[in-house]
C-alpha cells in the first residue's frame, strides 16, 4: 500500500472516519443528517469527503473551511468508510486537497432518471443512517 502527500494511505481502510461537511442548516436536524446530503453531484457523479473524524474538532473544522470554500459551514456527517462499502459504493481518495476522497460507484441509469433518483435516495438514506447525530461546529 502506498502513501498519499497527507501521509494518509492511498487506501480508505473499512474503520476509518469519514465527514461530510453540512453546508445548509436544512441539511440537517438535532438528531439526524438528512440523506440529500450525501447524494451524487450530477457535475462528477460522485460525493465529496474528508477523511477525518469529530476529533480534534479544530483540524476537522480547518478542512471543512477549505472544502465548504465561500460557503457556511455548519456541521459534518461523521461515518465509517465500511458504511459506504456496505451500500457496494466505494471510497476512493482524491487529493488535493488533503484527506479528500469520493464516493463512487452511484447508479446512473440515464434512460430511467426516476429509478435513478430513487436507487440513489435508497442509498443515501442508508449513509444517513450510518452517520446518526450531526457533529455541529459551535
Amino acid at each position: 500500500m502506498g502513501q498519499l502527500p497527507s501521509g494518509l494511505p492511498d487506501q480508505v481502510a473499512d474503520d476509518e472516519d469519514l465527514a461530510r461537511f453540512l453546508t445548509q442548516s436544512s441539511q440537517y436536524n438535532k438528531t439526524i443528517v438528512k440523506p440529500a446530503v450525501f447524494l451524487p453531484s450530477v457535475k462528477d457523479r460522485e460525493t465529496s469527503v474528508c477523511r477525518h473524524g469529530p476529533e480534534p474538532a479544530q483540524q476537522l473544522w480547518e478542512h471543512g473551511r477549505i472544502a465548504t470554500g465561500t460557503r457556511k459551514l455548519h456541521g459534518a456527517a461523521i461515518f465509517k468508510a465500511k458504511a459506504v462499502k456496505d451500500t457496494n459504493l466505494e471510497v476512493t481518495p482524491s487529493e488535493p486537497p488533503a484527506r479528500h476522497a469520493v464516493i463512487e460507484g452511484w447508479p446512473w441509469i440515464d434512460d430511467n432518471p426516476d429509478l435513478q433518483k430513487a436507487k440513489q435516495k435508497e442509498l443515501a438514506i442508508l449513509l444517513a443512517h450510518a452517520a446518526g447525530k450531526p457533529v455541529l461546529k459551535l
